[in-house]
């Protein structure tokens, strides 16, 4: 726009410079707070140049802030929940439990639905059938919350957004002092895809029962819903068997390094799928097999018809060396005792049979084995789940959920064969989504045989244009963690954070809500949360932390 002189001597013309000159500053400051340089400062100290809802990861469906106060939890606030069902009783005892540890708030839960001046958890059979079993609707106002929700899943999920609308102080271990505010907003969200997992291998290094639960309270506020266990490999063994002792005696007694391992009794799995479930994420074990299985043939050299030497517990990182014997009825008996009692366990749908990385057997073997495998699998009741290898036999009775990581192109291929199989794909490229590439050439931990994975790799991706497949065929994502330089969960958060609360916003998020510059402040503000919960994190240079 250009404006003459004789136009500003005049009053008129004044009163036109005034406007733009309050026009371009109102711009001004609209472009600093777009680009997290509001002199302001956030509202809350979150940091990041992210506040209120636009600190939110994933990143909702869609999002109207409000106007006025919003809500401030006080002494007088409780928690509300419907009556008489105990499941969402428990959401709401568990949201009451993690605020009053950090504002040191009583915040009651009754049964009192609706009541004013609190946060109310409602079902809702009503709301659209789009909404699915894990979206949820959040209002916030100057007289109180409400979530609601077609399923208890969806309550829990809208929780987890709660907990980020709160101060990052929300999170802390013990009670601090904060303005418990969160500012008027609406929510309406669902999740992209069915699944969203995240692997820890607990085989090269084994992590203790408490160590799983911390990750998967990392997983939990991040809205991931699968926690896939890599439970055995070529280092060690971590499942306890019945009729089965040299399993744990002899083959989970080492670790990647030589240190200790370790393994994970039958309560102790049962604790991990308790704590998983109430925390609506569902565990996916796996028994790698035929390949990977050097601490079985430690445990059982019987099951090693190689004609070798005997197997040795293994400390090293090299893979395809090690093979169960494809050719005696002795294996089946043993994969069909192991994955009948680890079906008993597992209450959720899905069965992890490995198949990666077989280097010593031919390809009509290899199939022939996981065919037989598999139908043990379906035996049990459960759908077999495989990495991207076992795409031969995937489809129709075969396995029935693939897991794409490799960097070859054949494997795409085969996979795009067996979606026309009716093979279901969870996607998991190792150059996207491993979360044990290194950041760098400078990251001292993990590795990079796949290259490097920057944070801005992890999160400018599109599962369902990754590969040629059918529409429909990509049933969600992973987050694999293989921990040979990952001895303890210190090490672990380093990996993780920040990347994979970019894999959770590829797997919740539609592709349309996402852009990278708006999530880097977004992720930014995730900082002082993961300081007040205790997180470890990597402050990655790419994004402008706090």
């Amino acid at each position: 726009m250009r404006i003459g002189w004789a136009e500003l001597t005049s009053r008129s013309g004044r009163i036109v410079l005034v406007v733009v000159l309050l026009a371009l500053v109102a711009a001004g400051l609209g472009i600093q707070r777009a680009l997290g340089d509001d002199p302001a400062g956030p509202a809350d100290g979150a940091g990041g140049g992210a506040t209120g809802s636009h600190r939110v990861v994933p990143v909702p469906l869609t999002t109207t802030d409000g106007t006025g106060a919003g809500y401030t939890l006080t002494a007088r606030t409780a928690i509300s929940t419907a009556d008489g069902n105990p499941a969402a009783r428990q959401i709401a005892e568990q949201l009451a439990a993690g605020l009053r540890r950090s504002t040191g708030l009583p915040l009651p839960v009754t049964d009192d639905h609706g009541a004013r001046d609190g946060i109310d958890l409602a079902l809702d059979p009503a709301l659209p059938e789009e909404t699915g079993s894990e979206g949820y609707r959040l209002s916030a106002g100057a007289d109180g919350i409400r979530i609601t929700a077609r399923t208890e899943e969806g309550l829990y999920r809208g929780t987890q957004t709660l907990r980020q609308l709160l101060p990052a102080q929300a999170e802390s271990r013990t009670p601090v002092s904060a303005d418990w505010t969160v500012a008027p907003v609406g929510i309406t969200d669902r999740p992209r895809y069915a699944y969203r997992g995240a692997m820890l291998d607990v085989a090269r290094h084994f992590f203790t029962v408490d160590e799983v639960k911390a990750y998967v309270d990392r997983l939990a506020l991040y809205k991931f819903n699968h926690l896939h266990l890599h439970l055995t490999d070529d280092q060690g063994w971590r499942l306890a068997v019945p009729g089965r002792p040299a399993l744990t005696g002899i083959g989970a007694a080492t670790e990647i390094g030589g240190t200790p391992g370790g393994f994970y009794t039958e309560a102790d799995y049962r604790e991990i799928v308790r704590y998983a479930q109430e925390r609506y994420l569902t565990v996916v074990p796996e028994i790698d097999l035929p390949g990977h299985t050097n601490a079985v043939l430690t445990a059982y050299p019987e099951l090693d018809c190689s004609g070798g030497p005997a197997a040795q517990p293994y400390f090293g990182n090299a893979v395809g060396f090690s093979l169960i014997c494809p050719t005696d009825e002795r294996t089946y008996a043993f994969t069909g005792e192991v994955i009948a009692h680890l079906a008993a366990l597992t209450p959720g749908p899905y069965l992890h049979i490995g198949g990666d990385e077989v280097k010593t057997l031919a390809p009509a073997g290899y199939q022939e084995f996981v065919r037989r495998v598999a139908a043990q699998v379906r035996a049990a009741g459960k759908i077999p789940f495989g990495w991207n290898q076992t795409a031969p036999v995937a489809g129709g009775d075969g396995v029935g959920l693939l897991e794409f990581w490799s960097t070859d192109g054949a494997d795409a291929r085969a996979m795009t064969a067996a979606a026309g199989r009716g093979a279901r794909v969870v996607m998991a490229p190792a150059g996207r989504a491993y979360l044990d590439m290194k950041y760098d050439s400078g990251t001292a931990l993990g590795v990079r045989w796949a290259g490097t994975v920057s944070v801005s790799n992890a999160y400018s991706w599109n599962p369902d244009t990754e590969l040629e497949l059918p529409a429909g065929t990509v049933a969600g994502i992973e987050a694999p963690l293989w921990t040979e330089t990952l001895p303890g969960l210190a090490e672990v958060d380093q990996m993780a954070l920040p990347r994979l609360p970019a894999l959770a916003e590829v797997g919740w998020s539609a592709q349309s809500a996402r852009d990278w510059d708006g999530f880097r402040l977004r992720l930014a503000a995730q900082g002082p949360r993961w300081e007040a919960a205790g997180f470890g994190f990597a402050r990655r240079p790419e994004i402008p932390w706090p």
